[in-house]
């Protein structure tokens, strides 16, 4: 009988955590946040709280999955085991087609962010360049990937970071904006009020907000390559 495949266990804790961390900052939220915010007004706040709640359970769930049998190596193991290996053939090719478009999306955003910059550059130049970079990342050792996906996601968390500090100062130092508008915590509940909207534009929010936390799944992805997965998917 042949053995079963193993993989090699090169991903630290820090890698993991901040590739689910990193999974969720993309374009969902750099780009697509502000048609959401368009949509649903200070509303998505709460809409993107509701739907953290619900992703941290679904992560948890998942989590103890992945513990319960240190062999699998991806949540579609898990499928296979408890639903069969019909839904887990439709799932994993289903997972794969999602992934596809989502790359597809994020390809565009790249492409939109450099005609901003770069009016004179092609869209489709900038998406197929960063394709051959990721796929030359995704060719090398799964600990180098993790490191590299480390720094990455970092540079991302950051970023929020800058922008959140910004956002502060802002408020603090009363700024006007072009069009007139005040940097304000009062805009929460002026200009129609928290539910700016009303209920249809708060729940068309959630197809964006749902998007921005496509990602955090990764983590079921990389468990067999954790390196001690009983303390790194607990954390």
């Amino acid at each position: 009988m042949a053995e079963k495949q193993e993989f090699t266990r090169k991903l630290k804790s820090r890698h993991i955590q901040l590739m689910a961390l990193g999974g969720t900052i993309g374009t969902g939220l750099f780009l697509g946040s502000g048609k959401a915010i368009h949509a649903a007004g200070p509303a998505i706040l709460l809409a993107y709280l509701i739907t953290g709640i619900i992703c941290f359970g679904i992560m948890r769930a998942l989590g103890e999955l992945l513990l319960s049998d240190l062999h699998y190596h991806s949540f579609m193991d898990a499928i296979r085991d408890y639903l069969g290996n019909r839904v887990s053939f439709v799932m994993g090719w289903a997972y794969w087609v999602c992934w596809l478009a989502l790359a597809m999306a994020e390809v565009t955003a790249i492409g939109l962010y450099f005609q901003l910059w770069f009016p004179q550059v092609p869209q489709w130049l900038p998406g197929l360049v960063t394709l051959l970079i990721l796929l030359g990342l995704n060719l090398m050792t799964v600990s180098t990937f993790g490191e590299l996906e480390f720094w990455f996601a970092l540079i991302k968390i950051l970023a929020i970071v800058i922008l959140i500090a910004v956002g502060v100062i802002l408020v603090l130092l009363n700024f006007h904006s072009a069009s007139g508008y005040l940097a304000t915590p009062a805009n929460l509940v002026n200009d129609g009020g928290f539910f700016a909207t009303g209920t249809k534009g708060f729940m068309l929010s959630f197809q964006m907000v749902v998007f921005a936390f496509v990602g955090i799944e990764m983590v079921g992805v990389t468990a067999a390559e954790a390196e001690n997965p009983k303390v790194v998917i607990p954390k």
